[in-house]
């Protein structure tokens, strides 16, 4: 039966890839093994539930006090500056962690690293560093306090925000509701709190930077924090009560601004997010300056993104070694690339990142320049899209079973000359007649009005699959019952000439 008949319509909405009149330098990545995190409960509520048995005397709920000095002020608490610019933050970790938690520490520093001059490195003979441990909750110190100082990441503080707002407590930043200009921009709802809690709502003598007042940091406290009256709010946003505040994912673009500069990082780079939002390179549509070095981290709230040139021209050079474009499948230029090093003009194909996280980074140097580019980004539940020689990849959930009613696309491109070899080394879909309910087929082409090369259920072996022309597009449809493990595939891009040798 031609798997056609089931999906009639795939066709107009994913549309053929267009030929490129684009420069891509192509290298292999290193794939990072990393699996992404998100939250949907707030951040400080799970560092208060993980503290509400703590033997530690903690301000506000998780700032140690330090005897001597102020929990606020921070006047001479800073990390250092290397000669470079950067500012350097020794680590020890805890030989407590499992791999997985390692993994997610090591993620959760490498977003304040990717945009901002912050390093983190492993200590080694230097005077301060902060000592990650797993002592009874989730809490810090107000910035550097000298020596080897404790920052708690417990059992209950494994998720990436949590793990945000300790380190950026250690970095010498405070609650933003604390901050000196908070009532005029919340109003504390006294009436709510008890009198033994309210120390924790006063506000301070606070260096705000010159920044305004962000509802969205890392470093909020939800509107219900301390309540004492189930379904009352304790912090109330004005004008508008309905302001969301507080939040489960991670730091904000402006705790990022903070950061640059309270440290003095000169830095290009932008943290967006939201679920949505648009990516322009500087003074578009006017040519973009010479010299440039910026970054965008996108980071959606959960699912995948999924990014799409509306406009593209930048200076073509050979190799686009002078001005250029790449994409990473990461939070970081350690992670897989999705594009690499693209220049010249015309249309890319949409690029969907394996989690929530893609970074953008663009360069020019001191020669031309060019209009630059605008994009959209938006989100999607599964799917991706691969430019890269080589990749492995796998269905939503593996080795653990699928999820309910999807409709994922994978589509594999290589550069013109090049063939698609792709190898499915285990497969599980529910099994049903004429695979009705869950089911892979693969296209020798861009979309599904390509010839059919495979479509099939159940647990089966899967024959190697080679393109005959330079794309490959791998269609998973599931219902919402019986799911199994999926399946775990990899590819490699390869010349006419050795397809033929193979």
């Amino acid at each position: 039966m031609d798997v056609r008949i089931y999906i009639p319509l795939l066709a107009c909405l994913l549309g053929p890839v267009m030929g490129l009149p684009l420069q891509v330098f192509f290298r292999k990545p290193e794939e990072s093994g990393v699996k992404e995190i998100t939250e949907h409960k707030d951040i400080y509520s799970r560092i208060l539930q993980s503290n509400k048995d703590s033997k530690k005397l903690l301000h506000e709920g998780d700032i140690v006090i330090i005897p001597g000095r102020s929990a606020k002020k921070c006047d001479d608490c800073r990390w250092d500056k290397s000669s470079n610019g950067n500012v350097i933050v020794p680590y020890i970790m805890s030989s407590g962690y499992n791999d997985a938690e390692v993994s997610l520490i090591t993620a959760s520093m490498q977003e304040f690293e990717t945009v901002t001059c912050v390093r983190f490195v492993p200590h080694t003979t230097e005077k301060n560093a902060i000592n990650i441990t797993i002592a009874h909750g989730c809490w810090s110190a107000i910035g550097r306090k000298g020596g080897i100082q404790d920052v708690s990441l417990g059992g209950g503080c494994m998720y990436k925000g949590s793990i945000q707002h300790e380190i950026n407590h250690a970095l010498g930043f405070i609650h933003e509701h604390s901050r000196s200009d908070r009532d005029d921009y919340v109003t504390i709802m006294e009436q709510y709190i008890s009198p033994g809690d309210l120390k924790n709502f006063k506000s301070y003598d606070s260096n705000n930077l010159g920044l305004e007042y962000d509802y969205e940091s890392v470093m909020h406290y939800p509107r219900d924090a301390f309540t004492n009256t189930s379904g009352k709010y304790t912090i109330v946003p004005k004008p508008d009560p309905s302001v969301q505040i507080g939040q489960g994912y991670g730091l904000s673009s402006l705790d990022i601004s903070k950061i640059n500069k309270l440290y003095q990082c000169d830095i290009c780079s932008s943290l967006l997010h939201h679920p949505n939002g648009t990516v322009i390179s500087a003074n578009y549509p006017s040519a973009y300056p010479n010299n440039a070095n910026c970054v965008w981290l996108i980071r959606t709230p959960s699912k995948q993104v999924s990014l799409k040139f509306n406009a593209f021209d930048v200076q073509s050079s050979p190799k686009c070694v002078s001005d250029y474009i790449k994409i990473y499948d990461g939070a970081s230029k350690t992670s897989p690339v999705l594009l690499d090093r693209t220049c010249g003009s015309g249309q890319i194909p949409q690029l969907i990142s394996s989690t929530n996280l893609m970074l953008i980074e663009f360069v020019s140097d001191g020669a031309v320049t060019a209009t630059g580019f605008k994009a959209t980004y938006n989100t999607e539940r599964c799917g991706g899209t691969f430019y890269t020689p080589s990749r492995n990849f796998t269905s939503p959930g593996y080795p653990l079973t699928y999820y309910d009613n999807l409709d994922c696309f994978f589509n594999i491109t290589a550069p013109a000359g090049y063939k698609i070899v792709l190898n499915i080394s285990d497969f599980f879909l529910e099994n049903a007649a004429n695979c009705r309910f869950d089911y892979l087929s693969i296209f020798d082409g861009d979309n599904p009005a390509s010839p059919l090369l495979f479509h099939s259920c159940g647990n089966v072996a899967v024959p190697i699959q080679v393109s005959t022309g330079n794309s490959m597009l791998l269609y998973l449809h599931t219902d919402n019952s019986n799911h199994e493990r999926g399946f775990k595939a990899s590819y490699t891009i390869n010349s006419y000439k050795k397809i033929r040798d193979l």
